[in-house]
């Protein structure tokens, strides 16, 4: 089957790696004229000019980034199935579109506000209280977009930094920690769900992910899976689905956003799970059974952000795993992700803070369990 995938980058790069084995082929169709992916078959289409051939050569089309024209993933669905739908990327692209499903799912977020002006952002920190964070409804990710507000007074200058005519700001959390679960869901309906992983972001970017946790009660993971269940089954959605939450001091989980396509919190799974994040993707949109999700032992992901490392050096350190995108090296860039295994937790937190060592930059880890 020939896969088309929206997206050229590292994402789509390793849903290519997991479907080669399957006898899968690629088509990418970029958007943006950076293609990054380095493999399969790469079309460049800044001008939408090329999509007529691109449909002629796949069987179906799926998505590695949702910041995509709506309306060229409808035109899409009109000639070829689209998993996930375009419903998934509607509301993923829009903040408040997106708490108000988690709203109407009963799934609990921290305490919010929509304003469309200056004056409107200044009332609303007052009413939140401070901290708060305002973010764009639109268009912002890994940090961008966005501006924390510790003074009312602040709020005309986040309004002018931000320059977006209409934001959600939201209550700062008093959270024990930043955690994920990814599930996905097949086109007949049947879910499954990754162990829940704890996240560490530095200036909005994924740093470490670690899966399964230590300490995480069976309770949580299942409120969690419920949680992402009912978004699954109320956007008839057929991939993997991702959903970042905050979990308070008293174990409550509160959702913080979703994203409709493989993430980097799940790039543990690589060599932490039965079957990854993508080749889990790749079945669910082809129809095949999904595989199982368990983990295979503690597993930490070690994103490589703006310089790499040295790759001997990295891969000394035992059953580690260095994915490379083939990127160059610049500021903030996503490079790499070390993928580091161990029996037990312990022996995991010495891997990471050695890998860590060997990579420019890079923030000293730090976990809620430790």
């Amino acid at each position: 089957m020939n896969i088309g995938v929206l997206g050229a980058g590292q994402l789509g790069r390793m849903l290519a790696l997991a479907g080669y084995p399957l006898a899968n082929r690629f088509t990418f169709l970029d958007t943006t004229g950076n293609p990054s992916a380095g493999i399969g078959d790469v079309m460049v289409d800044t001008d939408q000019k090329h999509l007529e051939s691109f449909l002629d050569k796949v069987d179906l089309v799926t998505y590695e980034f949702e910041h995509l024209p709506v309306s060229l993933v409808r035109a899409i669905e009109e000639r070829k199935p689209v998993y996930p739908g375009s419903e998934a990327i509607r509301v993923c692209q829009h903040r408040a579109e997106e708490k108000a499903l988690f709203d109407r799912l009963a799934i609990p977020t921290p305490a919010y506000r929509l304003v469309d002006s200056a004056e409107a952002l200044e009332a609303a920190v007052r009413e939140l209280g401070t901290p708060v964070v305002a973010k764009s409804v639109t268009e912002g990710y890994d940090g961008k977009g966005q501006a924390v507000i510790k003074d009312p007074a602040d709020a005309a200058e986040a309004w002018r930094s931000i320059n977006h005519p209409r934001l959600i700001v939201e209550a700062f959390v008093d959270f024990v920690r930043e955690v994920s679960i990814i599930a996905v869901r097949g086109r007949d309906g049947e879910v499954v769900f990754y162990p829940m992983a704890e996240n560490v972001h530095v200036d909005g970017i994924l740093r470490y992910s670690v899966a399964p946790m230590p300490d995480l009660d069976d309770a949580v993971q299942q409120t969690a899976d419920g949680y992402i269940r009912a978004l699954l089954d109320e956007l008839d959605y057929v991939g993997v689905l991702t959903l970042e939450l905050f979990q308070t001091r008293d174990g409550a989980l509160l959702a913080n956003e979703m994203a409709p396509r493989v993430h980097n919190s799940g790039h543990w799974t690589q060599d932490g799970a039965v079957t990854s994040q993508f080749e889990n993707h790749l079945r669910a949109i082809q129809g095949l059974p999904l595989g199982s999700t368990a983990a295979r032992a503690p597993t930490c992901m070690v994103n490589v952000i703006g310089r790499e490392g040295d790759p001997a050096k990295l891969l000394e350190i035992d059953d580690a795993h260095l994915h490379r995108y083939d990127k160059g090296e610049r500021p903030g860039r996503k490079l790499a992700h070390v993928n580091l295994v161990a029996p037990t937790h312990e022996a995991l937190l010495e891997k990471v803070r050695a890998c860590a060592a060997l990579l420019p930059d890079a923030p000293a880890p730090s976990f809620s369990f430790e």
